[in-house]
């Protein structure tokens, strides 16, 4: 199946990893940890004041799982952005058990280096994937709709084509579970800027107005758009169709849980030999 299927606890891009069996890829869900209310109980995130021993504890036993140590996870201070950093073996261990290590200021990462863990965090943002396998580079971004707007995901397609001189024509893009357009209202100033990513064309797929006056946005439609205007080919493209909001019993969702609350994780790493 094209798409993120169940693997035990969490949710894995196994079509990537038929591709190349060295590829991990996936998303966690909030069930098989350590913490308590409000963050029960699989959170990953050190940022929303759970204990930090509890998140290691999940993060640690989510390492075990999925066979990846956790001395090799990356990650990042996500800032809502569209900023880019090249992960390479030196890196390893940055974020993994703390967060003070983490990368500061960085929404998207990227690596050609095998045995590291890409790793970024969610609560209802989308989790964007890539995946060049002919260039070995993979890469992660986390995409809010202050980061969706900024166009995140065409600069990932950007930065591998001009700084990698990969071909994006064969990028393979994945965009993960996320708050669905069904739970998403936003005012007047995030459509502004939704149209501004546009360049003015209205998309009645991304966002339509409702009864209360605002709009339901469908933030994984407008990354999927963005990433075909960026040369991304639309059979390269996976999308998930489950809304972290809808589906609260399986993800942390920051509206649902009106904003205390844990967090996925997503990731992407390559084993070595």
């Amino acid at each position: 199946m094209n798409t993120f299927e169940q693997s035990g606890k969490h949710l894995a891009l196994k079509s990537w990893m038929k591709i190349n069996s060295k590829v991990l890829a996936g998303f966690t869900t909030r069930e098989g940890g350590n913490s308590t209310m409000p963050f029960d109980s699989m959170n990953m995130g050190f940022h929303v004041n759970d204990d930090p021993d509890k998140v290691r504890q999940n993060r640690k036993f989510f390492s075990e799982d999925i066979s990846f140590p956790v001395e090799n996870w990356v990650g990042s201070k996500q800032v809502h952005a569209a900023n880019i950093v090249k992960v390479t073996k030196e890196d390893r261990g940055l974020g993994s058990l703390d967060f003070e290590t983490a990368l500061p200021d960085t929404d998207g990462l990227y690596t050609s280096d095998e045995n590291i863990l890409l790793t970024s965090l969610y609560a209802d943002c989308v989790p964007l994937y890539f995946f060049s396998p002919n260039d070995h580079l993979i890469g992660l971004a986390h995409a809010g709709w202050k980061g969706t707007v900024a166009k995140i995901g065409p600069a990932m397609i950007n930065t591998w084509h001009v700084e990698e001189n990969v071909d994006v024509k064969s990028v393979l893009a994945a965009i993960g579970p996320s708050i669905g357009h069904c739970c998403y209202e936003v005012d007047d100033r995030v459509i502004n800027e939704v149209k501004v990513a546009l360049d003015g064309h209205a998309e009645d797929s991304v966002y339509k107005k409702n009864t209360a006056g605002n709009y339901q946005l469908n933030l994984k439609k407008l990354n999927e758009i963005l990433l075909l205007r960026a040369g991304v080919l639309p059979e390269n493209i996976i999308v998930s169709d489950q809304c972290t909001s809808c589906q609260n019993d399986v993800f942390f969702s920051h509206r649902k849980d009106n904003g205390k609350t844990g967090r996925m994780m997503s990731y992407i790493g390559r084993k070595g030999d």
